[in-house]
C-alpha cells in the first residue's frame, strides 16, 4: 500500500467510521439478551457509535481531508448499525416486522440506485429528508433498546417521570418509517429525472 493510499484511508474520520463497524459485533453479543441490563448497555454502545456519526463526517468537512474511502465507508457503517440493531431485536417482539423490511429494502434500494448512478457518473445529492430519517431512526432504536420503564427525577418538589422507553421508541420509529418512504420515493424520483435526460 503506497503511502498516499495509507494517508486517505488512516485520518481521524476514517478511523471513527472504522470504530463504529467494530462495534457492531459488540451491539450482536449484548443483543443475544433481552435483559435490561443488557439492553441498556446495547443502548449506550448504539449512542457512541451515532455520536461518531455525526463526528466523523463534522471532522472530515473541518480538517477537509473528505475521501473516497470515507464517502464509501460512511454511509454503509451507518446501515450496517441499524440493520444489526433492528434484526437483532425482532426476535424479542419490539418491532414490528413489516417496519424492518420497509427500513431494510428502502435502504438496499437506495444503495443499488447510488451505485448505478455512479457508474454511470452521475452524482445524486442526498436530501435533508434522508438526513433527518437517519436522525429519527437513531432515537427510535436507542429506546427500543431501552425498552422498559425509566424512572426520571426532576428535583425535590418534582415526582418521578416514568417513561416506557418501548412506547417512546415507537413514537419515533413511526417518524422514521414514514420519513424513510418519504425520502426514499425523493431518491427515486432525483434518480428517475436524472436518467431520462
Amino acid at each position: 500500500m503506497s503511502d498516499s493510499i495509507s494517508k486517505s484511508i488512516w485520518n481521524i474520520p476514517n478511523i471513527l467510521t472504522l470504530i463504529r463497524i467494530a462495534l457492531i459485533p459488540v451491539l450482536a453479543v449484548l443483543l443475544l439478551s433481552p435483559s435490561r441490563e443488557a439492553g441498556f448497555w446495547a443502548a449506550a454502545v448504539f449512542a457512541v457509535a451515532s455520536i461518531t456519526d455525526w463526528l466523523d463526517g463534522y471532522l472530515a468537512r473541518r480538517m477537509g481531508i473528505v475521501t473516497v474511502f470515507g464517502k464509501f465507508l460512511d454511509p454503509i457503517a451507518d446501515k450496517l448499525m441499524v440493520m444489526a440493531a433492528l434484526i437483532m431485536i425482532l426476535p424479542f417482539e419490539r418491532v414490528p416486522a413489516w417496519m424492518v423490511l420497509v427500513i431494510l429494502g428502502r435502504e438496499i434500494i437506495i444503495t443499488g440506485l447510488r451505485g448505478i448512478a455512479s457508474t454511470e457518473g452521475i452524482v445524486i445529492s442526498a436530501s435533508d429528508l434522508g438526513k433527518f430519517k437517519t436522525i429519527f431512526q437513531m432515537v427510535a432504536i436507542i429506546g427500543l433498546l431501552l425498552h422498559y420503564d425509566y424512572h426520571w427525577f426532576f428535583g425535590i418538589n418534582h415526582p418521578y417521570l416514568v417513561v416506557n422507553m418501548h412506547n417512546a421508541g415507537m413514537f419515533y420509529l413511526w417518524i422514521a418509517t414514514i420519513m424513510t418512504v418519504w425520502s426514499g420515493v425523493d431518491y427515486l424520483a432525483k434518480f428517475m429525472k436524472v436518467i431520462a435526460r
